[in-house]
Order: structure tokens, then C-alpha cells, then sequence
């Protein structure tokens, strides 16, 4: 039986692959930051799901996970890592306090470095290990190619876990680890739903930016129920997992054409549209 860690496993897009590997033979070492969250998980998958309880920003912890999935492989690789744990920290750069900036980062971009490192060795770097080499999945966004206000922070992180997916690729082709990145447009998940968005109007009442914010709740609500389910990430990582030669980047985006339109228009038009739809002009 192959085996697949997956992170941020207790809901979302990571409970869902979690399910789908699963369903399809696979066993998942899942990370949840709470027992009670992998107990849930586990009782619901069954015993091919095994939690593992760490936060992706605690070293010591994802270590301690590795050796545990490391005892559990018995000399065999880990046929794939899913980097899926994430936050989206939303506000203007303006407004942002530092500590909720790093947060981003701890997150989004160190929580990767930690779990890839650790689990390196299992994947195929160690080439003791029997059986063909893994992959790495990195969960990114179509936010990792567009900017868009009062997602800065949130965007570097994306912007920044795809450079760092580049070049993990190709260092890891001296053991024959691929690299692959899935960037989901809109997903209906409890990503946003965790967004406090009541204390953060409140919050923004005397910046310049609190309409504009108003505004992009507005949109983010609407863009989540237009978006892709779950099961369409997951059938994808799945699908690149079984790959022979998947490609180094898949756009998941049920908004493909206003983004694809974004990203092709010159700077400055594009800066316009936004800034209209946002109500970003200058009064």
C-alpha cells in the first residue's frame, strides 16, 4: 500500500484529498493541530487515515511526525507529500500589523520548508529506502500569479511558494522527487469562513480602506459559491500522484477567463479595472 502525507488534513481541501487517497487504496498521514480533530477525521475515513498531531509552523513537532511515519513505512518511501496547510491573512499593507504579516509566512511558506525537509529523506533522498521516489504536491493559488488589494500578504506567500516550488524541483532531480503545483482559483471551503470578517470592519472603521474591504467581502462570498467543490483539487492530486510525467503546474480556477484576461492585459489597464471595481480611485 503507498503512502501519502497530507497536511491541514482536518477540513477543506485536505480533509477532501485525505478522502479521495483513501477511497482510492491509499493510506494518509494527515496533519491536524488538535487530537480531537484527527479522531474525528479518522473515525469517518477509517484505518487507512492516520493522524498525525502538529502544527506545520512547530519544527520539533513535524519532525516528530516524520519519525513516526517513518517507523510506520518500515524502510519503504512515501510515494507523496501534499503541502496543503494554509491561511489567508486579508487587510491593506497599510493596516497589517507585523506580527500577522510573519503569521502569513510562518504558515504558507516556512510551514513547507519545515514539512518538505522532514519528510525529504522518506520521499527518496535517503536512497536506502525501498521503492520509487515521491512527490511533492504543493497547494498553491491562482493568488500566486495575481495581485489583488488588501491580499498582499497573502499573495507574497503564494507568489513566493511557487519560486520555492521552481526551485525544490529542480534540486530534487538529483533523486528522481518530482515537484508539482496546484493553484485553485475559488474553492468552497472554510478558508474564508474563518476570516473574522464583523471584528475586522470594525477594526478598519477609521482607515481609508474600510469600504474597500466591505467591498471584497461582498466579492469573496460571491467568488466561494461560484467556486470549484473540493473533490476537483483532490481528484487532480490524485491523478497527479498516479502521473508518470504530470506537468510542474496545474490552475484549478472555475474563473479562468477574468484571470487569464487579468493576467495578459498591460499593468496599468489591468490597475484600472481593479481599482473601478473596488472603488480604489484616487477622490
Amino acid at each position: 500500500m503507498l503512502s501519502v502525507v497530507v497536511t491541514g488534513a482536518s477540513s477543506g481541501i485536505g480533509r477532501q484529498i485525505s478522502q479521495t487517497l483513501v477511497a482510492n487504496g491509499y493510506r494518509v498521514f494527515g496533519s491536524v493541530r488538535k487530537a480531537s480533530d484527527g479522531e474525528a477525521v479518522a473515525a469517518d475515513l477509517g484505518g487507512n487515515f492516520v493522524p498525525l498531531v502538529f502544527d506545520v509552523t512547530d519544527r520539533e513537532a513535524v519532525d516528530r511526525a516524520a519519525q513516526q511515519v517513518d517507523a510506520a513505512l518500515q524502510g519503504k518511501t512515501l510515494a507523496g507529500l501534499i503541502n496543503n496547510a494554509g491561511i489567508a491573512v486579508i487587510g491593506a499593507i497599510q493596516n497589517l500589523s507585523p506580527e500577522e504579516f510573519q503569521n502569513q509566512f510562518d504558515v504558507n511558506l516556512m510551514g513547507v520548508f519545515h514539512c518538505t525537509q522532514a519528510f525529504l529523506d522518506l520521499l527518496g533522498a535517503d536512497s536506502g529506502r525501498d521503492g520509487a521516489p515521491g512527490k511533492i504536491i504543493n497547494i498553491s493559488s491562482v493568488s500566486g500569479e495575481i495581485g489583488m488589494p488588501l491580499m498582499g500578504a497573502y499573495n507574497m506567500s503564494k507568489f513566493g511558494l511557487d519560486g520555492f516550488s521552481e526551485a525544490l524541483r529542480r534540486e530534487l532531480m538529483l533523486f528522481g522527487i518530482d515537484v508539482v503545483v496546484l493553484a485553485p482559483g475559488p474553492v468552497k471551503t472554510p478558508i474564508w469562513e474563518k476570516m473574522p470578517g464583523d471584528e475586522m470592519l470594525v477594526r478598519y472603521d477609521n482607515s481609508a480602506f474600510r469600504d474597500v474591504l466591505a467591498r471584497m467581502m461582498g466579492f469573496t462570498e460571491q467568488m466561494e459559491s461560484g467556486g470549484y467543490e473540493p473533490e476537483v483539487i483532490a481528484d487532480r492530486a490524485l491523478a497527479v500522484l498516479r502521473a508518470a510525467k504530470p506537468k510542474t503546474r496545474y490552475t484549478l480556477d472555475a474563473q479562468w477567463m477574468q484571470n487569464r484576461l487579468l493576467a495578459r492585459l498591460p499593468k496599468r489597464m489591468a490597475d484600472k479595472m481593479i481599482a473601478k471595481q473596488m472603488g480604489l480611485q484616487k477622490k
